[in-house]
């Protein structure tokens, strides 16, 4: 291999995270959500049942050459392969990651495909990376003929949610959200924080990580599946009871034995969970939410004018 087709270290990792409620009346149950997410029959799908039951799937590439997301304007092609997966929470929650890493330079020239095959989930920039420009570029969304990370997520999604095995009921209405995320990378003895966690319009949130150059983007796209996960659960929880009656209190019972963060976060990476555990306070928010709900079903339960929905 020459001096120009050596590997470089990645100086940016970037992805984005659908998450959904699965559209089936009853959940999964291990067996059956490892056939759903079976994308690839040469790698096995992960199954874990502690601490609940959490299903992923191998990663599947897409093959694109097009520009990246600038938020200078500035004109940069990228070609390699994003990697993509598919997770399944207690056979209710599912989600589809698509996710890249680049380095800070790239040859001027394209390579045969098979020489980027052999680095998956990596897009190789034509002359040097405007690593800012990009970082805020993805954060803001994809204009005309830029890479999408959202469209390749949401296809993934699509494809899981018309599969056989569902029958396209769901027990209550919820709405899906999507997180888009950055992590620069920065010298290992610097360490990792979470720099910014952002609400925005239409189930929009935006993470901001600064991570150690040894920490690989499957471990960052885990802590950012983590994250969205459980922010989906408080949107979706607040949701239902802003609906301001009982059966709404009921319905959210679906939900209270999900909540588990960091429970499968690298383990280097599980104390970026903190900040969001001072301010605004997930846990917190999550564990009041969680009281509102048993005292509204104590109070139906004394009245006995509501039921609980079977599981």
């Amino acid at each position: 291999m020459s001096a120009l087709e050596q590997p470089t270290r990645s100086v940016l990792a970037c992805g984005e995270v659908r998450t959904c409620l699965l559209p089936t009346l009853r959940a999964l149950d291990g067996s059956a959500a490892a056939r759903m997410l079976r994308l690839r029959a040469d790698e096995h799908v992960r199954v874990s049942e502690r601490p609940n039951l959490y299903v992923r799937s191998p990663d599947v590439l897409t093959g694109v050459d097009c520009g990246l997301p600038t938020s200078n304007g500035a004109k940069i092609r990228a070609v390699g392969t994003v990697a993509a997966r598919a997770a399944l929470t207690e056979g209710r929650v599912l989600q589809a990651t698509a996710y890249f890493s680049a380095p800070a330079s790239g040859p001027e020239t394209r390579r045969p495909w098979g020489q980027y095959l052999v680095r998956p989930g990596v897009l190789e920039p034509f002359g040097k990376l405007p690593e800012e420009a990009t970082a805020k570029g993805i954060l803001h969304g994809p204009g005309r003929d830029e890479l999408n990370l959202g469209m390749i997520a949401e296809g993934l999604l699509a494809q899981l949610r018309r599969g056989p095995l569902l029958d396209q009921r769901v027990p209550f209405k919820s709405r899906p959200t999507h997180l888009r995320w950055v992590a620069r990378y920065v010298p290992v003895g610097e360490g990792a924080s979470l720099e910014r966690f952002t609400l925005a319009e239409e189930g929009l949130r935006t993470v901001e990580l600064r991570l150690p150059e040894d920490i690989p983007a499957a471990a960052a796209a885990g802590l950012c599946e983590d994250l969205a996960l459980h922010d989906w659960l408080l949107t979706t929880v607040l949701h239902l009871l802003d609906r301001g009656n009982r059966l709404g209190a009921a319905t959210a019972c679906h939900l209270l034995h999900l909540w588990m963060p960091r429970a499968r976060v690298t383990p280097s990476l599980t104390h970026l969970w903190n900040p969001l555990e001072q301010a605004p306070g997930f846990t917190r928010q999550w564990q009041n939410l969680a009281q509102r709900i048993r005292d509204q079903h104590l109070e139906a339960a004394q009245n006995d004018d509501v039921r609980l929905p079977p599981a």
